[in-house]
């Protein structure tokens, strides 16, 4: 195998996983969308949210939890 293949390779793989991780994304903004749907505006009294405003609270909450979890773990 010369270095040109192994290189297509390389970006293959990066492509797949960059992708796998984009459809995992996309298929757990659904339950988040249901989930809210179901209990926000019963219980709060919000409006239902679509499919990308799901993708957009799931990226938010993943920016703060996880650069709140990161700060405290690293002050030990």
């Amino acid at each position: 195998m010369n270095s040109g293949d192994t290189r297509t390779l390389a970006i293959l793989a990066i492509f797949g996983v960059v992708a796998i991780g984009v459809a995992i994304s996309l298929l757990l903004a659904f339950p988040v969308m249901l989930l809210w749907n179901w209990l926000m505006p019963e219980i709060f009294g919000l409006s239902a949210i679509g499919f990308w405003q799901a993708v957009g609270l799931m990226l938010l909450s993943s920016f703060l939890f996880k650069a709140s979890a990161s700060s405290s773990s690293s002050s030990k």
